[in-house]
């Protein structure tokens, strides 16, 4: 059966006990011996009490045909029978405020709490009477009668909070979660119930919000050594646990529920997505990476978990399966935006950029160009090595982020532009980007770099070439390609000696042969008067990569 019972089920399942005791209400009658009729059994004794039930039955069956009057009616006479059954009177005084017959209740509970030793939940039942009629002043000092009498009765609690709330004493509705939060022999749905109120507290004093959900926390983490086992109240618990931050304290109370959710799957789905985001969160992305496969196996058209898994892969710099997973998310999720600048990313890392075009120029039909979208078409246009484009498009990007997302104007945005000028061939404005790159972002190697190699290639600005190149260098020094840089750059100062030993580290690092390291290492060994080890260099550089500039190096020519 379904945790959440239906409220018609609650009501059928209450009628069955005084359904049956009308049976026994005719059986139970007393007998007049004198005149041979019968007389009403004495209040409270069994016989009354199912007279009592039977009444109450037939207000139930009259409910549930929609006839209210003869309901009330019926539910009246039940109290006529056994006027002192508390269990009785607040069935009944319920229905009478669902019923808006308030004066009907107030009357019913007066008379209940005037009694000796009404229970506290009688007197929890009046003050909401009182608070529904704006009774304030009685309505809070009912509530308080109510907890001294029912020290461990929650509904007692939750009035008289809202009874201090209302009239803004609000240290006294502190105080008095406090002194609840400190009784013994609380149960978990007793604490769980009081972290909400803990809760509603910092929604209206949100200025307190830490202090107040703090002691909330400690609350709930009595409730979990309690070990609760009703599954509603333990999905509450976890629920609290995450709100309040002990998001480790929640996933442990999470997925043993998971188990116990196989017929309610909307409720499973949300936990599992609220056990990725705890996993994310912690960086356990084998976790998470779990919740969002087991996601997918109960629902494979869920473009959410799609998308984080591709968030995931991306991320973890598998690009194809990122673009597969982005791809999948856009099947079941075509207009979400996001998505298309993802994968057009994952196909940009991955060398598509074909790919990449197309994904963009897709996203471009279906929404209006911004930021992404012109700043991943820039990307794309420079690896097909269409720079003019590629500019125009960091152009609007740069228009589009001044105008509202000024954020995004990086030391990485202005690097790219950089990269697009200096392939186009304009090296004065690649390094004017390069230069307001390293303004926004002083340590930044790769423009360091960048910079120190384009103008060390043309003999300009040596110095300052050297000096970025240094502390790039500083920041990375087992690059290879700052190790070039460097070796470059001194030997375009005439110091060949110097950048030798640049060059033969960077040999040693270096994963794959590289065309233009073994190149810049030929060159270093023909100054240094060393032409068979200039020689054996270039033709390393050939075998990588054929070049006309450097077979004219060598004294034959040497077929790649």
């Amino acid at each position: 059966m379904h945790w959440f019972i239906r409220p018609l089920l609650i009501v059928l399942l209450t009628a069955t006990p005084f359904l049956n005791g009308c049976r026994s209400a005719r059986s139970s009658a007393e007998s007049d011996p004198a005149n041979g009729s019968t007389r009403p059994p004495k209040a409270g004794s069994p016989a009354a009490k199912a007279r009592a039930h039977a009444h109450f039955a037939a207000g139930v069956v009259h409910e549930l045909n929609g006839e209210i009057e003869p309901a009330l009616q019926a539910f009246r006479s039940a109290l006529e029978e056994d006027p002192a059954d508390e269990t009785l009177i607040l069935e009944v005084s319920r229905r009478y405020l669902l019923h808006k017959k308030p004066e009907e209740a107030l009357e019913l509970l007066r008379t209940a709490a005037a009694r000796k030793g009404a229970s506290g939940e009688i007197y929890a039942r009046l003050g909401t009477v009182y608070l529904l009629q704006g009774r304030g002043e009685e309505s809070l000092a009912t509530n308080q009668t109510a907890v001294k009498k029912s020290p461990l009765f929650l509904p007692a609690y939750q009035n008289l909070f809202m009874n201090l709330m209302r009239a803004k004493r609000t240290d006294e509705a502190l105080r008095l979660l406090d002194d609840a939060s400190r009784l013994t022999g609380t149960d978990a749905a007793f604490l769980i119930g009081l972290t909400d109120l803990y809760h509603n507290y910092t929604l209206q004093l949100p200025t307190q919000r830490e202090a107040v959900n703090a002691r909330a926390l400690v609350v709930l983490r009595r409730a979990v050594e309690l070990k609760p086992v009703e599954p509603e109240l333990r999905l509450r618990l976890a629920d609290g646990l995450y709100q309040l931050g002990d998001s480790q304290a929640a996933a442990q109370v999470y997925l043993p529920l998971l188990e116990q959710m196989s017929d309610m799957p909307l409720l499973r789905d949300s936990v599992r997505s609220k056990l990725v985001e705890i996993f994310l969160r912690a960086d356990d992305r084998v976790r998470a990476r779990e919740q969002l496969e087991a996601l997918l196996r109960e629902d494979p058209s869920n473009p959410q978990a799609y998308y984080l898994l591709g968030s995931l892969a991306y991320d973890e710099k598998r690009w194809k399966d990122a673009a597969d997973l982005f791809r999948k998310t856009l099947l079941f999720a075509p207009n979400f935006e996001q998505a298309h600048y993802d994968l057009a990313a994952a196909q940009l890392a991955s060398d598509d950029a074909p790919a990449a075009l197309g994904t963009l120029r897709q996203a471009g039909g279906k929404f209006t160009p911004g930021f992404l979208a012109e700043y991943l078409t820039a990307l794309a246009e420079v690896r097909m090595k269409n720079h003019a484009e590629a500019i125009k498009h960091f152009t609007q990007a740069e228009i589009i982020a001044k105008a509202g997302e000024p954020r995004r104007l990086t030391g990485e945005f202005y690097f790219e532009i950089g990269v697009a000028f200096e392939r186009k061939g304009d090296r004065a404005e690649a390094a004017r980007y390069f230069e307001r790159a390293l303004e926004l972002k002083p340590e930044f190697p790769e423009a360091q770099n960048y910079l120190g190699y384009m103008w060390a290639e043309h003999g300009e600005n040596l110095e300052r070439a050297k000096e970025l190149i240094e502390k790039a260098l500083k920041a990375e020094p087992k690059s290879a390609a700052y190790l070039d840089s460097m070796g470059w750059v001194l030997f375009k100062l005439n110091q060949p000696k110097a950048a030798l030993d640049y060059l033969l580290e960077a040999v040693k690092l270096i994963e794959e042969p590289d065309a233009t390291l073994y190149d810049h290492l030929g060159d270093i060994y023909a100054a240094l008067n060393e032409p068979e080890k200039a020689q054996d260099a270039w033709r390393k550089s050939l075998a990588v990569e054929d070049s006309p500039v450097v077979r004219k190096k060598l004294p034959v020519v040497v077929s790649p």
